[in-house]
């Protein structure tokens, strides 16, 4: 493997890890706040699998001598970070150990496109021209299926339900679309990553997303979202002042003891 096909690979798997794991990280805060207890184990579960999801890409970036993985995704700095601005907003109002006022329809939202996005990812990583992640697109896919088929599900039933709820979901859709920019982007790398057939172009990962979408969206009788040109982007260490009070939290607990196997 060449200098640049390793630069490329560590960049792109960089956006992967990041990406998965800050999603988690926001979808772990509503353990114990979901709308019933059913939903509250459905998103735990989905939760634990995106940070499972993660923790893969972690490894795979130890296994290139970038450091241990547990290292990589808790002790290094916000600037440093690789993921989509949208992946580290908040859910809403207030901190999840006092009375939060979390929005569960921005929620469903985010993670509706997001998982939408990350299906339209791992299908072409199937194809990659690196075997470890076309090992890691396999299991992911299997676990994934299920994950888009929720949240499309109340993506669908929270738009065709109430006014007050149709209106709350309008305006999630905004506050979403609005953070879309860099979701789509290999940031500074991009040439390098399309370059190694790493993952396809950054165009046909979007068109594959808005393609996906559309069924439902005709249904609902919405016009599909048009992303925006990025305001930050994560790709290249532009984020919001959410990420680094995230990585305060997920990791004040490692940071006690760093030699401990977590």
């Amino acid at each position: 493997m060449s200098a640049e096909e390793k630069k490329a690979l560590e960049a792109l798997i960089f956006q992967l890890a990041d990406d998965d794991f800050l999603f988690s990280y926001r979808g772990s805060e509503w353990l114990g706040l979901a709308p019933h207890i059913e939903e509250d184990v459905a998103s735990s579960s989905i939760t634990q699998d995106s940070m499972g999801h993660a923790a893969m890409y972690y490894k795979l970036l130890e296994d290139l001598g970038l450091g241990k993985a547990d290292d990589l995704a808790h002790l290094r700095p916000a600037q440093e970070r690789k993921n989509s601005v949208l992946t580290e907003r908040v859910n809403g109002d207030g901190y999840y150990m006092d009375t939060p006022q979390y929005d569960w329809a921005y929620t469903v939202v985010r993670s509706y496109f997001y998982t939408q996005a990350k299906r339209a990812k791992i299908n072409s990583l199937r194809e990659s021209s690196y075997e470890p992640l076309r090992d890691i697109a396999v299991k992911v896919s299997m676990e994934l299926y299920y994950h888009v088929m929720h949240w499309k599900l109340w993506f669908e039933q929270l738009l065709s339900s109430t006014e007050e709820a149709k209106s709350k979901m309008v305006s999630a859709l905004k506050l979403v679309v609005d953070d879309m920019g860099d979701l789509f982007s290999y940031g500074e790398q991009k040439e390098l990553i399309e370059r190694f057939d790493l993952i396809d172009s950054e165009e046909k990962i979007q068109n594959n997303w808005l393609e996906a979408l559309r069924p439902t969206f005709e249904k609902l009788k919405l016009d599909l979202p048009i992303i925006p040109e990025p305001k930050l982007n994560g790709r290249n260490g532009q984020h919001t002042d959410e990420l680094q009070t995230a990585i305060d939290t997920l990791s004040e607990v490692y940071r006690l003891d760093t030699a401990t196997n977590w």
